[in-house]
Parts: C-alpha cells; structure tokens; sequence
C-alpha cells in the first residue's frame, strides 16, 4: 500500500512541475507595438521620483511618437485594404476575355474568364472553365472576340477576314 501512494505523491509533483514549466512559457516578440509602448510609459509615471518629474518635453516627445506611431499603424491598415481593392478591380477587368494562366504544375491555360472569387486567404481567383487559378498565375490577357465598335453588331455575324 505504501508503494501506491508514493506513486501517486510523485505523479502529482511532476504533473503540477509540468504545469507550471507551460504556464510561465511566453512568446517573444519580434517588434514593439502600441501595446507595448504604453506599458513603457505607464512604468516610466510609476517610477519616476515625484521629486523630479518627468521633463514636459520629454512627455511631448513621447506623446508625439505614440500619436506617429498609431497613424502609421492606420495608414499601414488604409494602404492594404486600398491594395485589395485594387487587386479585385483589377481581376474585374478580366471578364469576358481571354486570359492565359500557369497553373500548379507549370503548364499554360487559355481560356474565358466567367467569373472571379475573393476569398481572405487565397485572394482574388479567376474562374476559367469551371477551375480556379491564382491571379497573380495570369500571363497574357485578350479580347474575347472580334472587336467591334457598333454594341449592336453580334461579332458572330460578322464576316470572315
């Protein structure tokens, strides 16, 4: 009996031990964030000598590199969805003609783009019949058909050159 319950004590020890090891695991960060600078700056209030207070100056700097700091921040988030605008005003473009892509393994694909996906993590990708390709995988872009410049005219009317 003795033997079961010392087991069971030594069990305990090292399940706790391996709780606790994961508990105080972190993540180190590659660079600082907003987060991470107000932190700085409430420990720095905190520990200042209320003798000898922070220089105004010092503080305007601060403050001066937060408020940087944050509108970048904003224009980083402003510039990506003005990219992912674009990139889908740019696939729009693509249908109804003929668009020549490189698929998975390397090969060529001509062929009518009918319609396009937006997906958040594969991006923007055109249909071409029936298949999905990237479109940064897009080559070479045509005209569909004839051109012609009466909207009336069907281009399958019109006379072989």
């Amino acid at each position: 009996m003795p033997v079961s319950s010392v087991t069971s004590a030594t069990n305990t020890t090292f399940g706790d031990i391996a709780s606790a090891s994961s508990a105080s695991t972190r993540k180190v960060k590659k660079a600082l964030g907003q987060e991470d600078f107000l932190k700085l700056l409430a420990t720095q209030f905190q520990a200042q000598d209320p003798m000898k207070p922070m220089e105004d100056t010092a503080f305007i700097a601060q403050m001066a590199q937060f408020s940087s700091l944050e509108q970048s921040t904003a224009m980083v988030k402003d510039i990506a969805l003005l990219r992912a605008d674009q990139t889908l005003l740019t696939a729009n473009s693509y249908i109804g003609r003929n668009v020549t892509v490189e698929d998975a393994e390397g090969e060529t694909v001509t062929g009518l783009v009918t319609g396009l996906d937006n997906d958040p993590t594969d991006g923007v990708t055109l249909t071409i019949d029936g298949k999905s390709y990237p479109l940064t995988s897009v080559r070479r872009i045509e005209p569909a058909g004839p051109a012609s410049t009466d909207p009336l005219v069907d281009p399958a009317t019109l006379p072989a050159a």
